[in-house]
């Protein structure tokens, strides 16, 4: 018996069809929380989960400002993407209890980002054990969780 993975939502990131004239990061505040996975809100940047996760609990802090790189960002603005990077460690280990984190930021297409326009800090929660053989083999990632309960999960636990 052939056993099947089935992950519909990746197909219009994979066949590029997710792609859009606008920015994501500049969209997404915009749109209702629950829909663009918004967890929170802050005064120059916001918290949201990946909608093309690697792990379960994958968040993005991004600046509403549309700016490409570190040093465009105002001292008010960079303090609050670290502290929002920082709340959102302390949230995923409440909600979620990872063995530890992947954080970082991909700068220019040649670097990995797949939004190189407007900067934003992965925050990758991670376990012992995670990574298994289905990227490697077929390109895929096993996401035990769907993206609403962990917004739900993660917005519970979020600092106050």
């Amino acid at each position: 018996m052939t056993e099947r993975l089935w992950a519909p939502w990746r197909l219009e990131y994979v066949s590029g069809a997710a792609e859009s004239d606008g920015c994501i990061f500049c969209d997404k505040p915009g749109q209702n929380d629950d829909a663009a996975l918004i967890v929170h809100r802050g005064t120059r940047a916001y918290v949201v989960l990946n909608l093309y996760p690697y792990t379960n609990g994958h968040l993005m802090v991004a600046p509403y400002r549309h700016l490409a790189m570190p040093d465009e960002l105002d001292a008010d603005e960079r303090a609050e993407v670290w502290q929002l990077m920082a709340d959102g460690i302390a949230a995923l280990t409440a909600a979620m209890g990872p063995a530890g984190f992947n954080c970082g930021l991909n700068l220019g297409r040649p670097a990995g980002a797949g939004v190189e326009g407007h900067l934003h800090v992965h925050v990758v929660p991670r376990w012992s054990g995670d990574t298994n053989f289905m990227p490697v083999l077929a390109d895929v990632r096993v996401m035990p969780e769907h993206l609403s309960r962990t917004l739900e999960r993660v917005r519970a636990n979020w600092p106050s």
